[in-house]
């Protein structure tokens, strides 16, 4: 904001003038002019004529730290970095140990990547105010100097006592440093000092599952468990362990409440899902378990699209029997969903069920009457079915819709020859065979 850095006094007659900073000094008509204009030119976004206006004024008078602090901050806002630096030092030159022209300088330097050059500055302004401690802390972590980022963190606890922030800051450095140990003992202590804070029993069998050291993971979401009986973040670990130990009627009911749960949110309910996905793939007998969890999770999540995600799971398996029927069952929950239709129809080329394929096929494209994609997909299944009119009708206005996509475009020829093909129509399938090749070739060029 015009200002932010100095006093400022107000200028009411006209609601587009900006703030007057007190520091401008004695001015005369034309430096005021051009600052205003400066200001008006910012308020709009137009940096480039704020800095025009602003050159304008350094012309006149050069000694004035606002408008080296402006003209920064419009480069700031370009994202010129560099040439923002150099305003920046000039006012600070002219008026040194500022709060706000510092704090600005500050986020110049994080977001042109010079963390040295920010702690410098940070190391000043908590002189200023040492409320800027903790950012010094984060600083030194962003810089990888972790050493220097625990030494603060443990003289801030002791003069400040714990608090979240730092605590999470800790564990980053555990983490990022591997020091596995120190973050165990630090949770450890955590859940003894407050042993009802559930996240921290959560976030010690995470580093321990991550360890290898499954018992220990396994024996704190019991203890969570016994601390909090009905807490179902608890059972957001145990599924895993249950699955692991081959104890599937344990998994399913931590999974049950895990899928019940408000305060989980559907990403981790999706990811306990994959994992009893994994299981049911080698343990297919607990098939039928698994379309009732997913169904659970499907409406309680009012997400009908969960079984379009099973599909692609089973597809990437090469399963594509399992995958068909849950993009099937995905299709009655929301039947004008691209992706689905289109993975549908391709599916039931693959696997032979033609008629099916041509009456899907035939409502997406009244879903859809653009999509070439569906259009040749008809053909397809037509051409399969041996309808080679129809094919050839379709296909041949489908090729309409088509903009710059010379493989699909093949893929049409390709379809058009096989239909004329099966009306003996020789002249016409090699005609379309030999566009099918020469597309095919220019768009691998």
């Amino acid at each position: 904001m015009p200002g932010k850095a100095f006093a400022i006094i107000q200028q009411p007659e006209d609601k587009n003038s900006a703030t007057v900073n007190s520091d401008l000094g004695e001015v005369n008509d034309d430096f005021q002019e051009y600052f205003f204009e400066a200001l008006k030119q910012r308020g709009i976004e137009n940096y480039e004529k704020a800095n025009e206006a602003l050159q304008k004024c350094l012309a006149i008078n050069d000694q004035s730290p606002v408008i080296y602090y402006e003209i920064a901050k419009n480069h700031y806002s370009l994202e010129e970095f560099e040439q923002a630096k150099a305003y920046f030092q000039k006012a600070l030159d002219l008026k040194p140990n500022d709060e706000n022209i510092l704090r600005e300088y500050y986020e110049n330097e994080i977001a042109s990547v010079d963390y040295e050059s920010a702690i410098q500055i940070l190391q000043k302004l908590i002189k200023i105010d040492t409320k800027y401690r903790e950012d010094l802390a984060d600083l030194y972590i962003l810089s990888d100097r972790y050493d220097n980022a625990l030494s603060l963190i443990d003289s801030l606890d002791i003069q400040y006592g714990e608090n979240e922030y730092r605590t999470h800051l800790r564990r980053q450095i555990y983490a990022r440093t591997n020091n596995t140990d120190a973050q165990i003992a630090n949770l450890e202590k955590a859940i003894k000092d407050d042993p009802k804070e559930e996240e921290n029993y959560l976030n010690l069998i995470y580093v321990l599952s991550d360890e290898g050291m499954e018992e220990e993971a396994f024996k704190t979401a019991q203890q969570l468990l016994q601390v909090s009986p009905g807490s179902s973040l608890a059972h957001l670990a145990l599924y895993k362990f249950y699955l692991n130990k081959d104890q599937p009627e344990e998994a399913m009911q931590s999974m049950q409440m895990v899928f019940k749960s408000e305060e989980i949110d559907a990403a981790s309910k999706y990811k306990v899902l994959n994992d009893f996905l994994l299981f049911v793939n080698q343990n297919p007998q607990w098939e039928n378990e698994l379309m009732e969890v997913s169904q659970m999770l499907s409406k309680q999540e009012n997400e009908p699209s969960l079984y379009r995600k099973l599909g692609e799971y089973y597809l990437k398996s090469n399963n594509k029997a399992d995958a068909l029927r849950y993009f099937e069952m995905g299709l009655k929950e929301d039947p004008a969903n691209f992706e689905m239709i289109k993975n549908t129809l391709i599916l039931r080329i693959d696997l032979e069920h033609f008629e099916n394929a041509e009456k899907l096929a035939s409502e997406a494209r009244d879903i859809f009457p653009a999509q070439p994609i569906f259009y040749l997909l008809n053909g397809v299944a037509l051409n399969k079915l041996k309808n080679y009119s129809e094919a050839v009708e379709i296909l041949t206005f489908g090729l309409d819709f088509l903009i710059e996509n010379p493989r699909m475009e093949a893929d049409f020829y390709q379809q058009i020859s096989v239909s004329y093909a099966g009306l003996e129509d020789k002249e016409r399938a090699n005609e379309y065979k030999a566009k099918a090749i020469k597309t095919l070739k220019e768009a691998t060029k």
